[in-house]
């Protein structure tokens, strides 16, 4: 007796929403999946753009290797890895770069002396966050921001020029209202267990010193985009784009030309405002609950200096700028940390522009934002006032902010969704791509899941797909 299969329909055709309907399309016939793209390609913003006679990135240009997700998916789809050709970062002060302490996890040493020693804070500020040491841990549990823990813990020297523009640049956030809980953990558990985050630090080390763990970051080879294409090349026509949906109902979906395709399960991983317009009338309350998760607009610079700049460029992989204190929040030498034979003995610079409360420089034109982010450069490392070329890939609303409350939100969210409704991706449980591997492993266990017992409890019912 044949079986009818479960049809599942993924909206959104990033790396969550493929990797969902990859994992989907291996439960074999009893499951048809499709993804459905509004835009004229799929794969998000893992993307590259041609920079003169390069080839560069547009979004993430390597993922956590420590966070195994993303890393057990391109071995099983066979992708090979490379890792950096350089380690290490600075920091942007008034002084100039100065680089991060080194083995400090969280930018947050477990050796006082190397704070004392290192030349990123006065000397009042070196005081006050050694005063981690002496402080009592904070007794509630509740969520606080991470600036409030950082503050408590290091005071504001070190928290606005130090710590904080490293943690909170990884979110384009701000510092005061990012959810320690929902970024950061780690540093809660820390100030609670160790009463320290220098001493959490320093027994995070002897763990990963004990562990040997590998690199911190790796990539495939060719770029980071290689996932996503591969995951496109297995789903084969299983994907559609140009494809719009205006409605998500429990049973079916509505695209905006009208078509009507029914499902037994669908599975939203758009960013939260477009899941909220998607689900607002099947539920007001879950759509004004994902309309309240922002967002911040960012973007990249990508410049390509003349020929025999390369060696202008300080050891390590880039920096990171405290707010306010240049146009880029951070920039990449792709040059140092991705070497390749196309860039021969050229600069290859990344920088990153945009965040919440600094996005209005995305209104600049190209020209004025590549001059800004040049003039700044040569003002700090040995590189030509302008690059031979240039391009700005622009990010609009891009960058969800998990603010204190996040992760009570999503729990709400969850739980008032439709039935046969599911939401993942970047809004909800983290924003790099191993986290969004992770949560779409897990959507597919619970889809097949809900397929299994909505199979054991119900015909098999046949499926229509209507078009005007």
């Amino acid at each position: 007796m044949s079986v009818t299969p479960r049809r599942v329909v993924v909206i959104g055709g990033g790396v969550t929403g493929l990797t969902v309907a990859y994992r989907l399309s291996m439960a074999g016939a009893a499951i048809e999946v499709k993804v459905l793209e509004a835009g004229s390609a799929a794969g998000g913003k893992l993307r590259s753009v041609a920079v003169g006679d390069l080839v560069l990135p547009a979004g993430a240009d390597s993922f956590l290797a420590r966070k195994p997700w993303a890393v057990d998916l391109c071995k099983e789809l066979g992708i090979e890895l490379e890792t950096p050709g350089a380690t290490g970062a600075h920091l942007w002060t008034d002084a100039g770069l100065v680089p991060l302490i080194k083995d400090a996890p969280f930018g947050i040493p477990g050796d006082i002396g190397d704070l004392f020693r290192w030349p990123g804070l006065s000397a009042a500020g070196k005081r006050r966050a050694a005063q981690d040491l002496l402080r009592r841990a904070r007794k509630s549990d509740i969520d606080e921001s991470l600036g409030s823990l950082l503050r408590r813990r290091f005071g504001d020297e070190a928290t606005d020029l130090a710590v904080g523009p490293l943690l909170a640049g990884l979110h384009a956030g701000d510092v005061d209202r990012l959810s320690v809980r929902a970024t950061f953990p780690d540093l809660a558990v820390w100030e609670r267990w160790q009463g320290s985050l220098f001493r959490g630090s320093q027994a995070t080390s002897k763990v990963a010193h004990r562990a040997k763990l590998g690199p911190m970051f790796v990539r495939p080879r060719g770029g980071v985009e290689r996932l996503t294409d591969t995951l496109l090349e297995r789903l084969g026509d299983r994907v559609r784009t140009g494809a719009a949906v205006t409605a998500a109902e429990p049973g079916h979906i509505t695209l905006d030309d009208g078509g009507r395709i029914e499902a037994d399960a669908i599975v939203i991983t758009t960013p939260a405002h477009e899941a909220s317009r998607l689900l607002t009338a099947a539920s007001p309350d879950v759509g004004a609950n994902l309309a309240g998760i922002g967002y911040a607009s960012t973007g990249v610079v990508l410049m390509v200096y003349e020929r025999d700049t390369q060696a202008g460029l300080p050891d390590g992989t880039g920096f990171v700028v405290p707010r306010g204190k240049a146009p880029m929040t951070a920039a990449t030498w792709l040059s140092s940390k991705w070497p390749a034979d196309a860039f021969d003995t050229r600069a290859v610079v990344r920088c990153y522009v945009g965040a919440v409360g600094e996005e209005d420089i995305l209104d600049a034109d190209d020209a004025d934002l590549i001059e800004a982010c040049a003039r700044h450069l040569a003002a700090v490392v040995r590189l030509p006032d302008m690059p031979e070329q240039a391009a700005v890939v622009r990010w609009p609303a891009s960058m969800p902010q998990y603010e204190v409350g996040h992760l009570d939100r999503v729990s709400s969210i969850r739980a008032g969704l439709p039935p046969g409704i599911v939401v993942a991706g970047q809004a909800y449980d983290g924003v790099g791509v191993p986290d969004c591997v992770r949560a779409a492993n897990e959507t597919a266990e619970q889809v097949i899941a809900d397929l299994t017992r909505q199979r054991a409890g119900n015909e098999p019912t046949d499926h229509e797909e209507t078009v005007p």
